[in-house]
């Protein structure tokens, strides 16, 4: 008599690995609670003991992206007599190439409306970080603010523009042209790189860029006092 195939039991952390490996192949829009039972093999119904609807687990899926953000920058901690900015930098970076990894990431992570219970410990080590260099909290507080979704790996802009054509007419982008002569300008000198790009101007170039102004900024205040 052929041995039973054992089967792995299902719990709450295998289902937000197979929505993960879900929206890593096919993108967030993929992800429903039926896409996802498919993939472990069970009745979609069978989720609801572990998430109790689709909310929770994107929900659950961001707060598995933050742990491996966390994981990331763990090599990240100060070193003694560097400079804050430094450790701050790295753990920044080390975020972006978990974001990379999974592009979908900052659109859900946006979309949240509660602050992930394991996003105070990447609070936790930028204030740290900060009041060791012996910045006040009144700062670090700021900081938080200043950084915003750059201590996950990606800008939170306004509007998300895409790479794929509009199909603008031309003659509306000619009036475009006349009224905004300026954005028109810079729409056409301004070069946005492929590699390490979440959008059209969510690229590493403009990640590091905007990441080191707002550090010297806030170096510049803890020098002075502020």
């Amino acid at each position: 008599m052929p041995a039973r195939e054992s089967r792995t039991p299902l719990s709450r952390d295998r289902i937000l690995a197979a929505a993960i490996a879900i929206a890593d192949a096919e993108g967030a829009g993929a992800i429903t609670m039926r896409r996802v039972a498919d993939a472990l093999g069970c009745e979609a119904m069978t989720l609801y003991h572990y998430v109790p609807d689709k909310t929770g687990l994107l929900a659950g899926m961001v707060e598995a992206i933050v742990d491996e953000i966390i994981g990331a920058g763990a090599d990240s901690a100060p070193m003694e007599g560097g400079d804050w900015r430094d450790t701050v930098r790295r753990r920044c970076l080390a975020a972006r190439q978990v974001m990379l990894a999974h592009p979908w990431a900052p659109s859900i992570v946006a979309a949240q409306v509660q602050t992930p219970p394991n996003m105070f410990v990447i609070f936790e080590a930028l204030v740290g970080a900060m009041a060791e260099a012996g910045a006040s909290y009144d700062l670090a507080h700021r900081a938080i603010h200043a950084l915003g979704s750059m201590l996950l790996g990606f800008t939170q802009e306004l509007f998300q523009p895409t790479i794929e054509d509009t199909g603008t007419p031309t003659g509306e982008l000619e009036a475009m042209a006349r009224a905004f002569p300026h954005l028109t300008g810079l729409a056409a000198s301004a070069m946005h790189e492929a590699h390490g790009s979440l959008s059209l101007c969510d690229t590493q170039a403009e990640f590091e860029f905007t990441l080191g102004l707002i550090l010297d900024g806030l170096e510049a205040h803890r020098v002075a006092g502020i």
